[in-house]
């Protein structure tokens, strides 16, 4: 374990009495380097000042729109964070982050409210954002058959709808890039992959008023097509299967696709970990993929060798040492892209966490 624990956070103190954990995403204040982590809990999000290590400080809480939910995510768009939940008639809250800087350092976190807020669906799962194009996609909302409803978020304060892409049934979690990658059929495209229940989508969504499906790919022993992520070059896609480990047995199992030819994607690899444990949501930076893996803690994981079928683990944090079992406990998120390389997690039991590679 060569990852250092350097600060935590409970949940009572993050949420209030009775909360639990969900989403974490991070931001960095550019004109001042300071660095926060946002942080969901059922009750709405805490957004915490970490440039001070050994204090982590909570600026304020942003209560839920309507009412508590386990489901909270959130992204960025420039100095903005989005955030959605699957409590009923939430819709989409809007927050500056740019007064997490000038809220007056007091003894008591203040309470926030959002600068706008969008209505265009009530529930959602999950928010993704494309950020060299300032468009947000919920999805598993109660539009669109639950696949990604567009919204312009290029004025934060003033999203707008902008369609969505119903025809591939609900999506859990998805990435969307500007392409430019292997396929050049595609360069400069924005690209959407998708994370549907029971198989993966690759839909062109540049045209907002008529996204294209690219392929469709499914994989051998499916439980739930949950969340995936691009090695850096776009040659791979990392996928989390949420339900595999508890329907067919086995260790963590992640499913490696080809995606060099976005038109004929490809099973590549499976890397299996070292637990029993349920892998959640994984990103990668560099050759490095990090791990939300439930019971089992983050797990580090080198994918120097992906392309000759080789992922080997070199660190983990576990913030739930209990046990390793394929239940739905511990870590819901990681977020690696500090330029620090602070890594921050959230815990579904236990709370916020930062920790860093030992030195």
């Amino acid at each position: 374990n060569n990852y250092d624990l350097v600060a935590r956070i409970d949940l009572e103190t993050l949420g209030g009495t009775g909360a639990s954990g969900n989403d974490c995403w991070g931001w960095t204040d550019q004109s001042t380097g300071k660095e926060y982590a946002l942080v969901g809990v059922s009750t709405g999000t805490s957004f915490i000042d970490i440039s001070n290590l050994e204090t982590p400080k909570i600026i304020g809480f942003l209560p839920t729109h309507t009412i508590s939910s386990s489901w909270r995510d959130i992204k960025t768009y420039g100095n903005y964070a989005f955030i959605v939940s699957e409590a009923s008639g939430h819709g989409m809250q809007v927050f500056d982050l740019m007064k997490l800087g000038s809220t007056s350092s007091g003894l008591s976190p203040i309470t926030f409210t959002e600068d706008a807020h969008y209505d265009g669906f009530g529930k959602a799962h999950n928010i993704i954002i494309n950020e060299s194009k300032g468009y947000a996609y919920a999805v598993g909302t109660n539009t669109f058959s639950g696949g990604p409803h567009f919204v312009d978020i290029s004025n934060p304060l003033n999203p707008t709808a902008a369609g969505g892409y119903g025809n591939d049934a609900y999506s859990h979690d998805a990435q969307v890039i500007t392409y430019n990658g292997p396929d050049s059929d595609y360069t400069g495209k924005e690209i959407l992959i998708g994370s549907n229940q029971n198989v993966v989508v690759i839909v062109d969504v540049t045209d907002k008023t008529n996204p294209t499906q690219i392929a469709t790919i499914n994989y051998p022993n499916i439980g739930y097509t949950h969340q995936g992520w691009f090695t850096e070059d776009l040659n791979y896609f990392i996928l989390g299967d949420e339900l595999d480990e508890r329907n067919f047995g086995g260790n963590t199992r992640n499913i490696v696709f080809n995606f060099s030819d976005l038109d004929n994607p490809s099973v590549h690899m499976d890397y299996y970990g070292p637990t029993t444990a349920i892998d959640h949501n994984g990103y990668t930076k560099g050759n490095d993929y990090y791990l939300a893996n439930y019971s089992a803690g983050i797990r580090i994981i080198d994918i120097t060798n992906i392309s000759n079928e080789t992922m080997t683990e070199i660190g983990y944090f576990d913030t739930y040492p209990s046990n390793d079992n394929a239940s739905f406990n511990g870590v819901w998120n990681v977020y690696p892209y500090f330029s620090s390389g602070n890594i921050i997690i959230s815990d579904i039991n236990s709370g916020f966490y930062i920790v860093r590679k030992s030195e």
